[in-house]
């Protein structure tokens, strides 16, 4: 038995699917002096890996989870530790059947077969289930089980017959220590535990639901909660047992019960999501001394279960219910969830320090590829950006925020969510000083990074009289739920006078320091050393040259910018500057978001808005386009940039916090005049920028995106160094695999007769309804859906192949199983609307 080295290159603290992937991929990228420890023993030391009922359904409308499922599938297959047995997801009701037919447009965007069944299909493989039960179903072949522990045990002991790994089992985790560098920045130096300590400059935490205990050891937050997931298995059943092997008939998932059936054996194993939310904290998992079976199989609380065993007799009433079959286990055991349902990966805000938790058997060596590489090169094969343990802010580390979230969230494991669902829990965490006055203005609120932005205003209903069918109104509840033609209307009315627009959500942060400049570029790709008062838009890549994110540079002075970006990914890009700090011990990053409230002005009619209260000139000649200084709007100084997300002539007006609400009641009141209305984000973030072709990260722009690819690319690249750089310069020597094009819906008249508006994320086809697939292998699908109403169309913004992206090429896309006919309106960055930016000035 190995014991406790004094030092290691990497101790990863975890032997369950995740530690045990890490380990291997770790070793196969070359790394050696590899430590891995588990307070459990070994081959199953207590884990949700060793109870899990270790199905995978491949098909999720998350591209991010799809991949790493995918991927871990394939690793299953290669360990031959998978055994594919189809599986059905049931529709008992027409609400579920629609959404079976969006769940055929995620397959059919991933690639993966599948295909919409009646009842007597599934009777055909499944003979012991009641098909008056159910009105339909979602076959997907590719489904299966695997042996995860068996899995587990082959990639440790791949990494340990390479001389890499030394495995310490039964030992227990007592403190991560950590010290500070010049720059105010801390890095893991030890791991404690109860048999000595490791020195070491890598850790990664991947033990499951024991996390958040240790990343406090660290004074990090890794914010996911313990959580029961109930199950039973009922056995024997003589149908079963009369089968070879562990499974033989398809998984069944009664999606409107929340409900699955799996066969293991003679035994069919039912489990649900439907129960309360049952949630633990990490401290008080028992010992592995104290629990009955292991420290995450707690006593099962049957009066949860009960209803759902009802349902499941219901639907398999001669299997379950079959002479001498009876309950011979049930467990409420735990899994690990998140706020927002993501896994939680990367490289904590103490260098060296890393997590790999909340994962699932289906994403585990998945997790595990991408994290090792991640570590190894900077940047994983596959784009886990939505994963990153970077992306929380402050409020969503707290535990209760993870309790409240995910107790409203565990109900709908199973739920129909809407892409524009909103939660409604733990709210109102961030207020704009023009909260207040947005209530009375009747907004509608959307929550992002704890801020409550307005998504339209009711005090703008009756522009829907002033602009009539020119809103694009919407028939089908599904296309309009979380919308308002509203948006439309205010829309329009800032394209002929003004808006005025909320942006308080920005995160904001300045660098400032001897090292400023070289900070700034090394993580930019546009050339910030510019004169003090030019305002840069930028992306900022990974080592491979993929989109980390995009967002804008001013230069406030010599030594002083100031960075803009967006809240919901804003702390990933603090991050991502704060890697990039000169060690100097006098350059800084400073988080400014609390202090400063920005609010946006744009509209043919927003320079004389601007003007009539200031007397510091605003004119084209006085204040060109991607210019900022400070102002005085009213008394109040405010510093103005001019720059657009919108397409229209303009300014984000940097407020002090106690200042905003005074500038914003101004704005609007020196508007009305002109016409000017508040604004909601369903324009910035949606209309106005679609129009325009405008790129949004987390949407068209990825780490599986190139700026080529793209069409941001510039004539030169600047000299100096950048995160990116050498792959950025080989992109632009290659012709691009893929091209982001901007297509116009042609007809939106469905079978029914009812007009359809797609969401975003449905494959778009031939227009006889033939796949494509670019030179990445990739099939093209809808990165934005919109409405442009200045327009008059339904526009989509996706990635084709090159041959395909041509002006008015005709193709299609399946929106709920039915072909729209929509034409190529763009394959560069030039614009639908304004296509010589005539509108900016």
């Amino acid at each position: 038995m190995a014991t406790v080295p004094p030092t290691a290159r990497v101790v990863v603290i975890g032997a369950g699917i995740v530690g045990n992937s890490l380990v291997h991929h770790l070793a196969r990228l070359g790394w050696r002096d590899i430590v891995q420890i588990d307070k459990g023993p070994l081959p199953n030391p207590g884990g949700s890996t060793g109870h899990a009922s270790n199905f995978i359904f491949p098909v999720d409308h998350s591209r991010e989870i799809t991949d790493l499922t995918l991927d871990s599938v394939r690793q299953y297959k290669e360990m031959g530790v998978f055994t594919e047995s189809g599986g059905f997801e049931l529709a008992r009701t027409e609400a579920r059947m629609e959404e079976l037919r969006r769940r055929m447009s995620s397959a059919k965007a991933w690639g993966i077969e599948a295909h919409l069944v009646d009842p007597a299909f599934v009777k055909e493989k499944v003979p012991f289930i009641e098909t008056d039960q159910f009105i339909g179903a979602f076959w997907t072949p590719s489904v299966g089980v695997v042996d995860s522990l068996r899995a587990g045990t082959i990639m440790r002991e791949s990494a340990l017959e390479t001389g890499a790994l030394t495995v310490v089992p039964t030992v227990e985790v007592v403190g991560l220590d950590t010290e500070e560098d010049g720059a105010g920045r801390r890095r893991i130096t030890r791991v404690r535990t109860t048999d000595g300590d490791i020195e070491a400059e890598t850790v990664v935490i991947a033990c499951g639901v024991w996390s958040p205990k240790i990343g406090d050891m660290a004074g990090i937050s890794i914010p996911l909660t313990p959580a029961v997931h109930q199950m039973i298995s009922v056995g024997p059943c003589p149908q079963l047992a009369e089968q070879e092997g562990e499974i033989s008939f398809p998984i069944v998932r009664d999606m409107d019960t929340f409900c699955y059936e799996r066969q293991h054996g003679a035994d069919m194993e039912v489990g649900s999501y439907a129960h309360r939310a049952i949630l633990h904290e990490p401290e008080d998992i028992p010992s592995i001394e104290q629990a009955k079976l292991s420290p995450t199989e707690m006593p099962f609380t049957s009066d949860d279960f009960d209803p759902q065993l009802e349902q499941a007799y219901e639907l398999m009433p001669e299997l379950l219910g079959a002479d001498g079959a009876e309950m011979r286990y049930a467990i409420n055991g735990l899994l690990s969830l998140t706020c927002d349902g993501s896994p939680i990966l990367g490289e904590s805000e103490v260098r060296g320090l890393w997590t790999a938790a909340a994962v699932w058997i289906k994403e585990g060596p998945g997790v595990g590829r991408a994290v090792a590489e991640w570590m190894t090169h900077g940047h994983p094969e596959i784009d886990v950006n939505a994963s990153d343990v970077a992306r929380f802010h402050q409020h969503q580390k707290r535990r209760e925020h993870t309790r409240l979230r995910t107790t409203e969230a565990f109900i709908k494991t199973y739920g129909i969510i809407h892409p524009s669902e909103q939660y409604e829990s733990d709210r109102e965490q961030r207020l704009s000083p023009m909260h207040e006055s947005q209530k009375k203005l009747g907004a509608f609120f959307y929550e992002t990074a704890g801020w409550e932005r307005p998504h339209w205003y009711e005090s703008n209903a009756h522009l829907l009289e002033v602009y009539g069918d020119a809103v694009m109104p919407r028939e089908h509840e599904w296309d309009s739920r979380w919308w308002s033609p509203i948006i439309n209307a205010e829309h329009l009315r800032m394209r002929e006078a003004a808006g005025v627009i909320d942006l308080s959500a920005f995160c904001i942060f300045d660098i400032e320091g001897p090292g400023a400049l070289e900070s700034v570029q090394r993580t930019c790709v546009a050339q910030c050393d510019v004169a003090v008062g030019k305002v840069v838009y930028t992306p900022v890549l990974d080592a491979r040259g993929g989109f980390k994110s995009d967002l804008t540079v001013m230069r406030l002075g010599d030594d002083h910018f100031r960075v803009v970006t967006g809240g919901a990914h804003g702390m990933a890009d603090r991050k991502s500057f704060t890697d990039q700090l000169v060690d100097d011990g006098a350059t800084r990053l400073t988080d400014r978001t609390d202090e400063l409230s920005t609010i946006g002005l744009w509209g043919p009619r927003a320079r004389d808005i601007l003007a009539s209260l200031t007397s510091d000139d605003v004119s084209d000649a006085g204040f060109g386009f991607l210019t900022c200084r400070e102002v005085q709007v009213k008394g109040t100084p405010v510093l103005a940039s001019r720059i657009s997300y919108v397409g229209e002539l303009g300014w984000e007006l940097y407020v002090p916090m106690d200042a905003a609400a005074g500038v914003w009641e101004t704005l609007l009141e020196a508007g009305s005049s002109h016409g000017a209305v508040p604004v909601g984000i369903g324009v910035y973030g949606t209309t106005g920028r679609i129009e325009k072709g405008y790129r949004a990260f987390g949407f068209e722009l990825d780490g599986e995106r190139s700026i080529v690819e793209a069409g941001m690319q510039r004539p030169k690249v600047k000299t100096a160094d950048f995160v990116g750089r050498e792959a950025y310069l080989r992109q632009r020597e290659e012709a691009p695999r893929t091209v982001l094009c901007t297509m116009t819906v042609d007809d939106h008249t469905s079978a029914s007769g009812a007009k359809r508006y797609m969401l975003g994320g449905e494959p778009i086809l031939t227009r006889d309804g033939g796949t494509l697939t670019d030179g990445h292998g990739h099939h093209p699908y809808v990165t934005t859906a919109g409405s442009a109403p200045s327009l008059g169309k339904h526009v989509l913004m996706a990635y084709l192949p090159p041959d395909q992206a041509v002006i008015g090429n005709q193709l299609a896309v399946s929106y709920m199983e039915e072909l729209y006919p929509v034409t190529v309106g763009s394959v560069d960055a030039t614009p639908l609307l304004d296509p010589a930016n005539e509108r900016i000035r």
